[in-house]
């Protein structure tokens, strides 16, 4: 393979990339594009803007990672909480931002997707234009687990075996 077909297949950027809203601490914004798979390289968050240039912010200045529908739609999110239990699988979780700051959310109950760095989460209103936030862990003074929300067939108790002998248990 020729060294110019390496680097190019090195060097090569994802062909899809997300839109996001990057939130930092001071409350300014800033918007671009994102690989969903690779977005955080080394500390930082390697941000493609929209006139095309890259864009590394370092991790301690961002608050959260919006992952949105449309850049129309530059405000935060509507709802911060849940007004009732969470129906969809998962870990409901409850985060409290070092500036004081209060957000609920929805992690998927699975190691394998938590990342070092921070942690991905769905918001209590799927239908606005946030689909899934990143936060990293620099930005979080606590995190809570509120609840595991499993799947319904999980949750079913399976009737006793009529058929079985219960040698054991005193009448």
């Amino acid at each position: 393979m020729p060294l110019q077909s390496v680097r190019e297949s090195e060097l090569a950027m994802p062909s899809t990339h997300k839109k996001v809203i990057v939130r930092k601490m001071g409350r300014d914004s800033v918007s671009g594009y994102v690989s969903p798979a690779h977005f955080v390289v080394e500390g930082k968050l390697e941000l493609l803007n929209p006139s095309g240039k890259v864009v590394l912010i370092d991790l301690p200045e961002i608050k959260s990672v919006d992952f949105v529908r449309d850049f129309n739609d530059a405000a935060a999110s509507s709802r911060k909480t849940f007004t009732s239990r969470p129906r969809t699988e998962g870990l409901w979780v409850r985060l409290k931002f070092i500036d004081n700051d209060v957000m609920e959310g929805l992690m998927a109950n699975d190691l394998t997707q938590i990342i070092p760095e921070g942690y991905l989460i769905t918001p209590p209103d799927t239908r606005g234009n946030t689909q899934k936030i990143f936060v990293p862990r620099v930005a979080l003074q606590e995190m809570n687990v509120l609840s595991v929300i499993g799947r319904p067939e999980a949750r079913k108790k399976t009737a006793d075996d009529v058929r079985q002998e219960s040698l054991f248990i005193e009448p």
